[in-house]
């Protein structure tokens, strides 16, 4: 019993001084923890409060714990627990050395915001700027090519001109030509002169190379220039018969003849049928080979001229024969 007694006077004291000392230890030790822990605690509640205005969520206080986690224990469950936890991590690895706790990214505020409109606009007008810079580029460029046109324009009129101008001396030069060769190689009677041309035209076509030349079709208009161009005819196609364009028609009216000019004709020449023999009957059918003339009514509206005789045809204004031509100096 004593010996109970002893045993108890000096463990008991030991036990309690070792039962004191651990629980200081324990308590120093959740000291240090806690404060580890409180600062877990505010980072997570930073980071929960940015994420619910990210997602337009209701705050809510730091102090209340998560829902579905029992009031009294942390958001790492209870005490007992993290300190159990705590204890096998520190017999299994070494305390490392504390990291710093990465730092949470902040949200955009309305200043950022506002920031990121003006840079945007900011950009638009440097970019409307060079539009604007690119445009009146386009718009000078495009005056210059106006400008460049209008004095092509000018050009191709002033060469238009100069154009029409050779081409009416070409054409006085061609006409001047014209009455100087009829008058050289043609017959020549008084202020006229005669050239026969042995092309075959019908007869507007004869009146327009006639008048190409600086002449016309030629208008006898009397019987004095009648002759003289009879025999010129005669001696240049002898010994052959060829009808001649003269510039004399009756297109305008049937029967109202006309020289080129719109003059009246006066004088006329018409062939007539051989005239019977004396003593011999005279037929009442006309000559099968030389009918009196004119007698193509309106399908003979234009007159030749025979080169043997001097004597007036009508014919058709189509057919193809030679021509004279008639120049006034």
């Amino acid at each position: 019993m004593q010996a109970a007694w002893l045993f108890g006077a000096l463990v008991v004291p030991q036990l309690l001084a070792l039962g004191q000392g651990a629980r200081g230890a324990e308590r120093e030790w959740e000291g240090g923890w806690g404060g580890a822990q409180e600062e877990e605690r505010q980072r997570e509640a930073l980071m929960l409060k940015h994420l619910q205005e990210a997602l337009g969520l209701p705050a809510t206080t730091g102090d209340e714990d998560p829902p579905g986690i029992p009031a009294g224990e942390g958001v790492w469950g209870p005490e007992d627990d993290q300190v159990e936890d705590k204890e096998e991590e520190a017999t299994l690895a070494p305390d490392p050395s504390p990291s710093p706790s990465p730092s949470p990214s902040p949200s955009p505020t309305p200043e950022d915001t506002v920031t990121y409109i003006l840079g945007r606009l900011a950009g638009l007008d440097a970019g409307l700027h060079q539009l604007h810079v690119r445009l009146h580029a386009l718009d000078t460029r495009v005056v210059e090519l106006t400008q460049g046109l209008r004095q092509l324009r000018k050009a191709a009129g002033d060469t238009d001109e100069a154009v029409h101008a050779l081409q009416q001396a070409q054409g006085r030069a061609e006409r001047e030509h014209g009455r100087l060769e009829g008058c050289l190689k043609g017959l020549r009677l008084g202020h006229k002169c005669f050239l026969l041309s042995r092309d075959f035209e019908a007869q507007a076509a004869a009146q327009a190379r006639c008048v190409a030349r600086g002449g016309t079709l030629a208008q006898p208009a009397d019987r004095q220039q009648m002759d003289a161009l009879t025999r010129y005819l005669r001696a240049a196609l002898a010994p052959y018969n060829w009808p001649v364009w003269l510039g004399v028609h009756d297109r305008r009216a049937e029967g109202l003849y006309l020289f080129e000019n719109g003059q009246r004709v006066s004088f006329f020449a018409w062939h007539r049928a051989p005239s019977p023999e004396p003593g011999s009957r005279a037929s009442p059918a006309p000559h099968p080979l030389s009918p009196d003339q004119p007698n193509g009514g309106a399908l003979e509206n234009c007159v030749a001229q025979a080169s043997d005789d001097g004597s007036w045809w009508d014919h058709d204004c189509e057919r193809r024969l030679y021509y004279v031509c008639e120049f006034r100096f």
